[in-house]
Parts: structure tokens; sequence; C-alpha cells
């Protein structure tokens, strides 16, 4: 027996932040522990170059003891013809026989798994620098960007004292939870957004790199869109850390672009496991900036996917399929 979950079936089961973020530190733990596989993930292109079809397998072990492949499907263009950007589907299978027991056709499953690998920085940030309150800055207003939004209101709490978002295609009020519009500030430009930031996040469709200034002291900027900072404003950071190198010091990520232009190494960079596991924030000066590059690791979807897929299977969630 297989289960098949969808959007609505992950909407229903609700969000627990923390749950979602213990979920990822697990997983992040077996992998330091040598207890996972991910290979480099292939990307497959076709016709517009633009677009790109990702194949991302995974094994965790721990708790967590499974194995599977997220198959998602990039389309930038997508958006403008009122279509999700990133069609995302996920396959878990059991580690000993290797039978199929879920498929999860989900877009949002895809979206949480980012905020929740985002939420691991953020505490880790919270946890090293210890600030009285938090200016939260969103940079595009989809998906990505309002699941960010109500993750960091769950990790922050009170310490979130104002929120500004940008996106060039404009902002409906309407789509800020109620209980943050009194704090949030829709901004004219992305330059607003910026200099009041104290933690940053761009989620953005940008096809070009347009954010040329310099980070003020101490900012973390939760780079995942991955392809927003020209070289030049962030090649000075000393506190650059990234999921993996080999994943994303590629496809032209502003990590790719400063290993090419500016001699940005391996060894120049922090990996999330020595943040997270090795608080080596503890380390870095409180008024340095903290760059972080999350290329998406398949570990990640595989744990989230596990926690929602048992979760469905102790409440009755989903369509049971015969295989």
């Amino acid at each position: 027996m297989m289960l098949y979950l969808n959007d609505n079936d992950i909407a229903a089961m609700g969000t627990d932040w923390h749950a979602l973020r213990d979920t990822v530190r697990h997983a992040l733990m077996m992998d330091a522990a040598g207890d996972s596989a991910h290979p480099i993930k292939p990307y497959l292109r076709f016709q517009n170059p633009q677009n790109r079809i990702i194949a991302m397998p995974a094994y965790v072990g721990g708790d967590i003891g499974l194995s599977g492949m997220k198959w998602i499907a990039s389309f930038p263009g997508n958006v403008e013809k009122g279509l999700p950007r990133a069609h995302n589907t996920v396959i878990l299978n059991h580690i000993d026989t290797g039978e199929p027991l879920a498929f999860f056709h989900s877009a949002r499953l895809s979206g949480l798994r980012t905020a929740a690998v985002s939420s691991l920085m953020v505490q880790a940030y919270m946890d090293a620098r210890q600030p009285v309150s938090v200016c939260l800055g969103i940079l595009g207003w989809g998906p990505i960007g309002r699941l960010h939004l109500e993750m960091c209101a769950a990790m922050l709490g009170e310490q979130l004292e104002q929120v500004y978002i940008y996106d060039p295609r404009g902002i409906d009020p309407i789509t800020i939870p109620e209980v943050l519009r009194f704090k949030t500030v829709i901004a004219g430009n992305w330059q607003e957004v910026y200099r009041h930031a104290d933690i940053m996040a761009t989620c953005t469709v940008a096809s070009s790199r347009y954010i040329n200034e310099k980070p003020r002291e101490g900012m973390l900027l939760l780079g995942v869109s991955l392809r927003d900072y020209l070289p030049e404003c962030v090649a000075h950071l000393k506190a650059i850390v990234v999921d993996d190198w080999d994943e994303v010091c590629r496809e032209n990520t502003d990590i790719e672009q400063l290993h090419q232009k500016h001699g940005l190494h391996k060894e120049d960079v922090h990996t999330l496991a020595d943040v997270v596991c090795g608080q080596r924030l503890r380390s870095v000066d409180r008024l340095e900036p903290v760059f972080f590059n999350p290329m998406g690791l398949a570990i990640f979807d595989i744990a989230v996917a596990g926690y929602y897929w048992r979760n469905a299977m102790e409440h009755g969630i989903g369509v049971k399929l015969s295989v």
C-alpha cells in the first residue's frame, strides 16, 4: 500500500515550525554522522534553458529511516502564465525492501522544507547574537516569501518587531497574515527593505542580480533564491555559510560567482552543520554579516516528507493506493 498526498492534505495537517525545524536538524545530524546519502543532483534542461527539472535522491538514517527522491520541475516563466513556478513530487521508499511508501504531489511541501532549513540558520543566528528585537526583510512575495514570514513569526515571537516586504509585481495587503499586518510595511523598492532589515530573506525569481549595496553590520542574509547579490557587494564577507559546497558552487549561484571572480574556496566557508552542530557562529564577530546560501539538500526533503507521511498515517489523511 502506498499513500498519496497533495497540497490539501499537507495543509490539513497544519504547520508546526518548531517540529519542522527539529526534523531538518535531525537530518543534518545524521548527515554529519555519516548516516545519510545524497549524490549531487543532476539538472535536466531542454528547449528553454531557464527551465529545469531536478532529481534529488537521498537516504536519511536515524529516527527518520527513509530513502526516496524529490523530482521538481522549476519553470520561472510559469509565474507570468498564472501557474506555479515549480511542480514538486516526492516518493518515499522503505529502506529495507525498497517498497514505495508514499507519493507526494505538493509544491507546499517543497516550500515548507525550504523555510524549515532557513529556520535552522535563524535559530543559530539568534542563539549566537541574542538581539533584543529583529526587523525582518523579505524580497519576493511568492509562496516561499510568505512561508518565510510565517516561519520567522513562529520562531522569533515577540522579538519580531517589524517586517518590510517588497515585490516588483506588487503586494495585496490581504495576503499578509492579519496578526502581522500592524507591524508590516509594504516597501516601494528593494533598497528600503534591505536598509531596514536585520534578517534579510531573498525569495525572488529575479532574472539578473540587482543587490549592489554592502550589507549593514550584523545582518543575516538568507540567500534563498541564490542569485540576487552582485559579487562585489558580498566578496568581503567572512561568515559565509553553505549547506553543501559541491552542490551550491555551480549553476550560476552567488557562491559560484564569488568562487570564479573573487577566489572563494571551500575552506573559506562554514557549513550549516558547522553552524548548527558546532555552534560556529559563536566565534564570529557579532558585527560581521552572515551570508547563508542553501542549494537545497535532498536529505531535508526526505526528512520533511517523512514527517508528514507519518502524521498522515496516524491521522488517516491521504489516499491509499494499491501497488
